[in-house]
This record gives structure tokens, sequence and C-alpha cells, in this order.
């Protein structure tokens, strides 16, 4: 079954889909005067090859820009207009900059007796809601404008998820693919004390993830490290961080988070009559083609319930090749295949695609990789009609535009992907609460059931008696598989499924709202602007 908006997006959308192809500037029609007139950055270069920190920032003035007249005519103070309004963009100002950036340097000793200094950041983007959160990286790419982005990110992606963090970001600055797991144990655990020592790490402080190159063992390093020196008085040491394996104190479902939240964020647009009617294509995922940019983490997951859900992939890309099959590739299949081997070029029923994966015809292209990988170079070149933004940052401000002409619909970054903060949140949850979801009710649920069952065929025999035996009361092979109650990844998927569902429902009410068209990443950040200003603005500032 598919869904459809009503009128007030159709009305919204009319001009929009008469010429066929329109301007940007038609889509947004107050907003590039409202930048002008209000200063705000227009978030692009003539390169298009914006600073990562600065790209963002752009985004979010282009929302700000929008959303400023209903935020101060929705104040309720004894202050006049003009009072209203400088502390409206005063507010709009102090959630901008990232409020502190650490940087570490330490040294290590290889395992070849060379010594080696390790540098790395976090940033801390917003302390608006605590604790602040946000994956740490391994990369030779890491620098501090890189985390200043992501960590800002972070705070608007947690505000449109309604997750109650501030944003976070950390990075190590190098190839963990060069060094031992001796090695990268050791620069786990003294990055962790060096964020310690500084107060950059903690259950109430701030609660890293894993990231690119990082993952759960990494997660368990920096929690035993944590518990065992500066949190061994705190009962919620282990709070410290998420991503943890099961035996230290994870949660179930937390791996496939992102790439599951990827397909829930996809599914709640193409199901969308309207939506669907914008970009010329049939809601739901049967015979729609996708390509993947990136076979990692998320990659794969995405890949797995897109296909799972009739979706059919006819291409992955990696750094070092591209793979294309028109028929479609088994995700179970490439995986065995790539731990096999390492890689996923020569993998069999399929051939090497030339040139660049983002290019290929489909009809769903989810760029999982790196930021900045659809430019204006390339964004006129792109086949597909949706643009799923399973990585942080993959769309410059110039390819958006693009995007916006040709009847692209991008699904933004700061929702798409924010499943793996969410089941983060929940297993933070659980973490402070020291008990896994549903062990305090599973046994009663499955007891109620099996009485509800033997309540209704008592029921029965007493209407009809039992001359013939008893009635025999079948439940259906869906109440069967639910009988025994919820386990905890049931209770996990499930929160993550109403979390995205509900923030989509936002984000098309707000697009419908301000007649944005297809411009869903401007729609968010709008979102996430009130949000984080109505917890600044009902909290108050100290010493101003």
């Amino acid at each position: 079954m598919y869904r459809y908006l009503g009128e007030l997006l159709t009305r919204g959308a009319g001009s929009f889909l008469a010429s066929g192809c329109p301007a940007a500037d038609s889509v947004l029609p107050a907003s590039a005067s409202l930048l002008r007139f209000r200063g705000y950055s227009q978030a692009a270069e003539p390169d298009d090859d914006p600073n990562f920190f600065s790209m963002v920032e752009g985004f979010f003035d282009k929302g700000a820009a929008i959303v400023e007249d209903k935020l101060v005519e929705e104040l309720r103070t004894r202050e006049s207009l003009e009072q209203k309004k400088k502390r409206v963009r005063g507010m709009l100002k102090l959630i901008k900059p990232c409020n502190h950036v650490l940087s570490v340097c330490f040294p290590i000793k290889r395992d070849n007796g060379e010594w080696e200094v390790i540098e790395g950041y976090r940033a801390q983007h917003s302390q608006h809601r605590t604790p602040c959160k946000g994956g740490i990286r391994y990369s030779t790419d890491v620098s501090v404008d890189e985390v200043k982005a992501l960590a800002s990110l972070m705070t608007y992606k947690c505000a449109v998820v309604d997750v109650p963090f501030g944003g976070a970001k950390a990075g190590v600055k190098i190839n963990p693919k060069k060094y031992s797991d001796n090695e990268l144990e050791k620069i786990t655990r003294r990055f962790t004390i060096e964020l310690a020592k500084k107060g950059f790490i903690g259950p109430g402080i701030d609660v890293p993830a894993p990231d690119m190159s990082t993952g759960e063992r990494e997660m368990a390093w920096i929690a035993d490290t944590f518990a065992t020196t500066m949190g061994h008085y705190d009962i919620n040491a282990h709070a410290c961080v998420t991503g943890k394996p099961i035996s230290q104190g994870g949660i179930h479902g937390r791996i496939s988070a992102t790439g599951r939240g990827v397909f829930h964020g996809i599914e709640n647009f193409i199901n969308e009559a309207a939506y669907m009617g914008m970009v010329g294509m049939i809601p739901g995922f049967q015979d729609k083609t996708f390509v993947i940019q990136g076979f990692g983490n998320v990659g794969l997951h995405t890949m797995r319930y897109l296909h799972r859900f009739g979706a059919k992939c006819v291409g992955v890309g990696e750094l070092d090749g591209n793979i294309w099959n028109p028929n479609g590739i088994d995700p179970k299949e490439l995986e065995d295949y790539k731990l096999a081997n390492g890689t996923i070029v020569g993998f069999p029923n399929s051939t090497p695609y030339e040139g660049s994966i983002l290019e290929a015809d489909c009809d769903i292209l989810v760029p999982a990789a790196g930021e900045k990988q659809l430019t204006k170079k390339n964004a006129h070149k792109i086949k597909a009609k949706i643009v799923a933004e399973g990585a942080n940052g993959p769309t410059t401000p110039e390819a958006d535009r693009v995007f916006l002409e040709r009847n692209i619909m991008v699904i933004p970054d700061m929702y798409l992907n924010a499943g793996g903060v969410t089941v983060s949140y929940f297993e933070w949850l659980k973490n402070l609460n020291h008990v896994s979801y549903g062990r305090l009710t599973f046994k009663y649920d499955r007891d109620s059931n099996y009485h509800l069952l033997m309540s209704v065929q008592e029921s029965l025999e007493r209407k009809f008696g039992k001359h013939g035996g008893s009635i025999p009361i079948i439940p259906t092979s869906e109440f069967q598989a639910r009988i025994s109650g919820a386990s905890e990844k049931d209770i996990v998927h499930s929160g993550l499924a109403f979390t995205m569902e509900r923030s989509a429902r936002q984000i098309m009410r707000t697009a419908a709202r301000y007649d944005l068209g297809l411009n869903l990443r401007t729609a968010a950040y709008i979102n996430a602007i009130e949000k984080v200003f109505t917890v600044y603005n009902e909290a108050g500032l100290i010493f101003t």
C-alpha cells in the first residue's frame, strides 16, 4: 500500500512539475533573496570544492534564512520586534560554530621497535543536549575541518530524529591497514586516555561510536580503558561508548543499524505517491534498480535490505574497482566473496564497470563512501532519480542545485544515515538501565498471549459447545512469531523503523509548509534548527 500526502503538497509541487525541469530558484522562490538580504552564506565556492565545514554551515544558513521569521513570530516574550529579531539571529549564530576542538599527539612504539607520533582530534559541536555523540574514524584524510564538519552534522542529525544528544566527532590520522592489531590496540587505548584527561569522553559528557575503519573491537578497547582508569568508580562507565560487542554491553541490531536506517529512509519516500510523482516513478521497491558506492558496513546492509524488499542491485563500486550485472548482484554472495578475497573485483557473474559507478544507469543511487563525491562536474551525468546519501556530505552545494533543477530527489545524509546514532541511543539507555530490553516483560508477554488464545477458545466452546471436541484456536504465522514477546532485536528494529518514519513525516510536512518541493535537505535543516533553537531559547543562556 502506498501513501499520498494530499492536496497541500500537490499544490506546492504543481508549478514544480508543470515545467518539467525548473530552475533551482523556482523550487525555492524565497530562499535566494532571503540569503542575500540576511547575509547568510550560499554554501558554494566557484571550483565546487568547498571547505567541508563551510559547506555544512552554508546548508545550515539556507534553512536558517527560511525559518527565521517563524522563530521570531513564535517567540513569547515582552520584547519588541527588533529585540526578538536580534535574539533569534544571535541564537542562530550560537548554534553554528563548534564549541570545543581537541587536538592531541602521542607516541607509540611499533612492533619493529620504531617510535611514531600519532595525531588525533575530537570536536564537540554543541552541548545543547548532553552527552555529545559522534563516531571515531581512522583515516589519513582526517583533519580539524573534517571532524568539525562531521560534529556539526551530528548535532543536526540527532535533532532531526529526536535523539537527545549534542554533536561530536573524532578522528585519528592513520591508515589502519598499515598497523598490526597490537599497534591498533595501543593507539586506541592511548587515544581514549588522552580524551579522558581533557574531559572529552564519559557517559554523561561525550560518547563516541564506530565510524570509518573502526568497529566493535575498537569500541570494546575504549570501554575497557575508560572503565579501568578514569571511570573506575563510575557504575555507568561502559556507557562511555556505543557500538560495543554484546558481551561488553552492546545491543542487538547495532552493526546493521545505519544500513537498516538508510533502507527505512528510502522506504518512507519511495512509498509516497506524491514524491514519486515528482520524479516520475511508480511507488514501491518492485522493479527498481540501485547502485551502491562503498561496500563497507553501511553499503552492505543497505544493499541487503533493499534486495530483501524487491529492489535489484546492478552495480557496486569500491576504491579498487567497480562491478556490474544488469541481472542483479546477490548481497550475501558478494559479502562472502569480499571476505574471502579482500576485494569485490573479480566477483563471478559480473563484469568490471569502466568509468564512474556514480554515473551508472539505475533508479536509486546510494553513495556510501566519502564526502564530496557528487559535484557540479558529475551531477549532470547522474542517471538515478533518487540519490540516497548513506555517507556524510557526499553532495556539494553546486551538485545539490543541479539535482533540484533536474528533478532528482536527494534524501539527505542528516536524516538518512541517522539509524546508527538512533540505535546507539538505545544502547546508551540500556547501559544506564543495566538491563537488556525485554528481559523484565518477556515471560509476562508470552503468558498473556497464551491466556488470550485460551480465553478465545473457552468463549467459543461455551457458545457452541464441545460436541465435536475442543474448538482449536490456530494463531496466524505473524502472531505465532510474536507470541513469545519482543526480543531485544525486535524492540530495536521497531524503535528504529518508528523513528525513521516519524522523522520522514516531519520533513515532508516542513517541505509542504515552505513549498520546498524536492528540497528535502533544507526541510531537514529547518526541522533541526527549530528544535535546537527551542532548547537554547527555553533553557536560557548563562553569563550573557
